[in-house]
């Protein structure tokens, strides 16, 4: 083996100083570097693992704000829903104003006609008295004081008044 260029003493003492060095970096580097590995390979899984926690705690934050517009967009509709009432009840009362309004207008209005017609009726009966009087004069020919006139346009309204119940 010589002739291979293999020195066997030398070759024992290379194993050796290998299976020194082997040992040595065994225990000097092998650990630590194993110990580093298993560090990195725990930091992964963390972070792994917070990924997922951020994951599902973003999923329940998107369900959470998810049941929170659903819950706003009912206060929303049940606002809309009460400002329509109020519309509607606000609309009603101005109705009923308005139509009070009308009514005391038309009592208003039906009273004065009443006082006007009653007028023209006082007016109309005073003039038929005179009238009345007139005539009477002419037919008789001959004038009769004013406290008889009044008599008689009473006398004759009396009558008149009771004519016009009868009917």
């Amino acid at each position: 083996m010589a002739e291979l260029g293999f020195h066997w003493p030398s070759l024992i003492v290379y194993l050796l100083n290998f299976t020194l060095l082997l040992v040595i970096l065994y225990l000097v580097a092998y650990k630590p570097i194993l110990r580093v590995l298993d560090q990195r390979s725990n930091n992964i899984r963390e972070s792994l693992e917070q990924a997922e926690r951020a994951q599902k705690e973003a999923a329940e934050r998107q369900a959470q704000f998810e049941r929170q517009l659903a819950e706003a967009r009912r206060g929303t509709q049940a606002q809309l829903e009460e400002a329509q009432k109020r519309i509607t009840q606000y609309e009603q009362q101005q109705k009923e104003r308005a139509d009070q309004i009308v009514g005391e207008e038309l009592n208003r209005a039906r009273s004065e006609i009443q006082r006007e017609r009653d007028m023209a009726v006082e007016e109309l009966r005073a003039q038929f008295g005179d009238l009345a009087i007139t005539a009477a004069e002419r037919v008789v020919r001959r004038s009769l004081d004013s406290t008889a006139h009044r008599e008689i346009i009473d006398e004759v309204l009396r009558e008149g008044g009771a004519l016009d119940r009868r009917r």
